[in-house]
C-alpha cells in the first residue's frame, strides 16, 4: 500500500514560497549587511517546508516526530550558543557529514521498506528511475559523511593538516569510482541488497580518500565542496521520498556550493576538477621543510607599531586565522577607529581563504562593527599595498606568504596571496617564531628587512597598541 499521498495544491504553493525564501536567503547570504535577513528568509522557508510535509505525508507516529524535532533541535541551539567563531570551520564540517549520513540512513529505509515511500509496486519491485535515484542519493551521501569526517578531523586537530598522500592514489579513486558505477548498474538492472550495500562500502572508503591527501592551506575549497556534495545527497533524496522542498533546497544548496568552490579555485589558482578528484595542491615538497630556517629577523612593540601607524597616511589590516583564535576582532576595530580619529585611512583587507571557511574574517570583522565600505576582497586591494604606509598583519599566515609566487617546491605555490610585502612597512603579528601557518610552510615574510615582527599574543598585543595610540 503506497503511503505517500498525492500532494494537494495547497501544498505545492508552499514548497513554491519555500523555495523562494531559500532563493532569498542566499541572495542575502551574499553580503554581511543581509546576512541576517538571509538566516530568517532560510529558517521561516524551512519551517514552512517542515510544517507541509508533516500536514501531508502520513506519520507513523508524530509524537516521536516531534520530540526528534525537539531533541535535535535543542542540541543545534545549545551547539551554536557555545561554539566559538574559531571553531565554525569544524561545525561546518560536522553538520555537512550529518547531512550524507542522513540520506545514507533515509536510503537505507527506503531500499529495506520501498513500499512504505511509494516507490515499489505490490511486488516489491521497486521503480526503475527510484532505484537510480536511491543509490545516487546513497553514494553522494556516504560520500558526504566521511569525507566531512575527515575535513572535520584536520580543522579541529585531530589529524595532522599536512597532506596525508597514498602511493598510486588516483588510480585507487578512479578503480572505486568505476566499482561504484558497476555496482551501481547492477542494482538497477536487479535489485540486488548486495550490490547495494557495495555501493554503500566504497562510497564511504572513498570519501575518506578523497580529502585525507588535501592539505590543510586547501581546507576552505574543500568546506564549500563538501557542502555541495551535502545539497545534491539531499535533492537525490527529495526524489526518493517524491519531497519538492527537499528537491529545491538540495538543488540550490548543490549548485550554489558547486560555484562557490569554482570561484574558490579560480581564486586559489587551483583546477576545479582537481577538486573533484582530491589531492590537490598536494604535490609540492613535504610541508614545513622551511619551518627549521634560521634567518635574521626585526622584532618590534606596541609603542613602535603605535608610532609608525599614528604617522602613516594608509593603514591597511590583513585579519587572519590568528586574530579569530586571538577573538581580537573588537579590539582591532577600536584601533581602527582611533587611527581615523587621527586621520589615518585605514582599510581591511580579505583574502578568500583567510581563516577556515569562506567569508570566515568578513563575519568576525561584522561582529565587530566593522563598517563594510572598509572592507575589501583581494582583487579589490591588492594594488593598493604599493601606496599604503604601514601593513597590519594580525595573525595572517599563507595567505601572505610571497613563496607563493616564487617558490615552486612550496604547498601555496600558484595560490593568490595579498601583496602586503609591498608596503612601506610591515607589521607582523604572530605568537612566536616557532610555529608556521596552516599549510605548514615557512613564511619568507618575516624575513624581509621592511617588515616589523610583534610577538605577543594577538589581542593583547593590540590591546597594549590601542594604550600607545591615546
Amino acid at each position: 500500500m503506497e503511503h505517500v499521498a498525492a500532494v494537494p495544491a495547497w501544498a505545492l504553493l508552499a514548497y513554491l514560497v519555500s523555495g523562494v525564501l531559500f532563493i532569498l536567503a542566499l541572495r542575502g547570504l551574499s553580503s554581511p549587511e543581509t546576512s541576517r535577513a538571509g538566516n530568517r528568509n532560510g529558517m521561516i522557508g524551512m519551517g514552512i517546508a517542515v510544517v507541509t510535509t508533516l500536514a501531508t505525508h502520513d506519520i507513523a507516529s508524530l509524537p516521536e516526530i516531534a520530540a526528534a524535532i525537539i531533541l535535535g533541535g535543542g542540541i543545534g541551539f545549545i551547539t551554536a550558543r557555545r561554539i566559538a567563531m574559531t571553531a565554525m570551520p569544524q561545525l561546518v564540517a560536522a553538520f555537512h557529514s550529518l547531512v550524507g549520513l542522513a540520506a545514507v540512513l533515509v536510503a537505507a529505509a527506503a531500499f529495506l521498506n520501498p513500499q512504505a515511500f511509494g516507490i515499489a509496486d505490490a511486488s516489491g519491485a521497486i521503480f526503475g528511475a527510484s532505484r537510480v535515484e536511491m543509490v545516487l542519493g546513497i553514494a553522494i551521501g556516504a560520500i558526504t559523511f566521511s569525507g566531512s569526517v575527515i575535513a572535520f578531523a584536520k580543522l579541529n586537530g585531530n589529524m595532522s593538516g599536512t597532506p596525508i598522500l597514498l602511493p598510486a592514489r588516483h588510480i585507487i579513486n578512479l578503480a572505486l569510482l568505476l566499482a561504484i558505477a558497476f555496482f551501481t548498474f547492477g542494482f538497477w538492472h536487479s535489485q540486488s541488497a548486495m550490490d547495494f550495500w557495495i555501493v554503500v562500502g566504497l562510497s564511504f572508503l572513498i570519501g575518506f580518500l578523497l580529502i585525507i591527501p588535501i592539505g590543510g592551506a586547501d581546507m576552505p575549497v574543500v568546506v564549500s565542496m563538501l557542502n555541495s556534495y551535502s545539497g545534491w545527497a539531499a535533492a537525490a533524496m527529495g526524489f526518493t521520498l517524491q519531497n519538492t522542498a527537499m528537491i529545491i533546497t538540495g538543488a540550490l544548496v548543490g549548485s550554489s556550493g558547486a560555484i562557490l568552490s569554482y570561484i574558490m579555485c579560480k581564486a586559489m589558482n587551483r583546477s576545479f576538477i582537481s577538486v573533484i578528484a582530491g589531492g590537490f595542491g598536494a604535490e609540492a615538497g613535504p610541508a614545513g621543510a622551511a619551518a627549521a630556517i634560521d634567518r635574521p629577523w626585526k622584532r618590534g612593540s606596541a609603542e613602535d607599531a603605535a608610532f609608525l601607524m599614528q604617522n602613516a597616511e594608509k593603514v591597511i589590516i590583513v585579519p587572519g586565522y590568528g586574530m579569530a583564535v586571538a577573538q581580537a576582532q573588537h579590539v582591532l576595530r577600536e584601533m581602527g577607529d582611533k587611527l581615523k580619529h587621527q586621520g589615518v585611512d585605514v582599510r581591511y583587507a580579505i583574502h578568500p581563504v583567510a581563516g577556515r571557511m569562506p567569508g570566515h574574517m568578513n563575519v568576525l570583522l561584522a561582529e565587530a562593527n566593522v563598517p563594510y565600505d572598509e572592507v575589501f576582497e583581494l582583487e579589490d586591494i591588492n594594488t593598493d599595498f604599493g601606496q599604503a604606509d604601514v601593513a597590519f598583519v594580525i595573525g595572517a599566515n599563507d595567505v601572505t606568504n610571497p613563496a607563493a609566487k616564487t617558490d615552486k617546491t612550496s604547498p601555496i605555490y600558484g595560490m593568490p596571496v595579498l601583496d602586503v610585502e609591498k608596503a612601506k612597512t610591515v607589521l607582523f603579528i604572530k605568537r612566536s617564531m616557532g610555529g608556521v601557518g596552516y599549510a605548514g610552510v615557512d613564511n619568507e615574510l618575516f624575513y624581509r628587512d621592511n617588515t616589523m615582527m610583534l610577538l605577543a599574543d594577538a589581542k593583547k598585543m593590540v590591546e597594549e597598541i590601542v594604550k600607545n595610540l591615546d
